[in-house]
């Protein structure tokens, strides 16, 4: 599409109330608007893959969602909101993601330009969960909690990813009862399940590799927790996410 000067000037929460008309569905949850021109093999990789990947119980607990394509993001100078951009930013004021609510739907807006499929997934996927723990209404995300107490209670080292370690090592610090339900707990909690539902989903559409080192949570632990969102979130059928489910399993992609 052409990029007039006003375009340029919106911040992501006026461009997606400009297109919310022009939304493309993709499911019946979800629907597509592209500021940039996509290939058929482009909305494959961004859209029909990744989307028909996502299990139908977590799909059916979210939000209308609205995914946007823009060539680039700016981040904003202070705390307010980011705008879309059509020139390449300077690298210190570039985001590659932005997400908010908007009339009731989740709205996911994604920089494409200079960026590698493969970490495109893993922030669709990181978008989703979050979306899916802050809205979904499932008891048994309650379990996730409780398997939580039992690694703090067996001082079990490592999380998910870098921002559930950050908040866990909060808690250690701060609080002496690092189990009771506390706001910190319920941070952590929630930061953990999002990071670790990532994992869960990315896993299911493609091949990835999880990072060793000192911070990585041990694989039987992590195992548990993939285990326990798999009960909660079974694949759709012909995906599989551990190697027993591999005789069913439809091609993934690489990531």
């Amino acid at each position: 599409m052409s990029s007039p000067p006003d375009l340029a000037k919106l911040t992501v929460q006026e461009f997606a109330k400009r297109f919310r008309q022009e939304m493309i569905p993709v499911s019946n949850r979800l629907a597509y608007f592209s500021a940039l021109p996509l290939t058929e093999d482009d909305i494959k990789e961004y859209l029909q893959e990744p989307v028909a990947a996502l299990p139908p119980g977590l799909q059916a607990g979210l939000p209308p969602v609205s995914i946007i394509f823009v060539p680039y993001l700016a981040r904003a100078a202070g705390s307010g909101p980011g705008r879309v951009a059509f020139e390449r930013p300077a690298e210190r004021s570039r985001d590659w993601s932005a997400q908010f609510m908007a009339e009731g739907d989740g709205v996911l807006v994604f920089a494409l330009k200079d960026r590698e499929v493969a970490d495109y997934h893993y922030f669709f996927y990181r978008a989703v969960a979050a979306l899916a723990v802050d809205h979904a209404h499932f008891e048994r995300l309650s379990d996730y909690a409780d398997l939580l107490r039992d690694e703090l209670r067996n001082r079990v080292h490592g999380e998910a990813d870098e921002e559930g370690w950050k908040l866990k090592q909060a808690l250690l610090q701060k609080q002496s009862h690092v189990r009771r339900d506390t706001k910190l707990f319920r941070s952590y909690a929630r930061q953990s399940l999002i990071d670790t539902l990532t994992l869960y989903l990315h896993g299911i559409c493609c091949d990835i590799d999880v990072d060793t080192g000192p911070r990585q949570l041990p694989s039987r632990h992590l195992r548990r927790r993939l285990e326990l969102l798999h009960d909660i979130f079974p694949p759709p059928e012909g995906y599989a996410v551990f190697p027993a489910e591999a005789s069913r399993q439809q091609p993934k992609s690489e990531a």
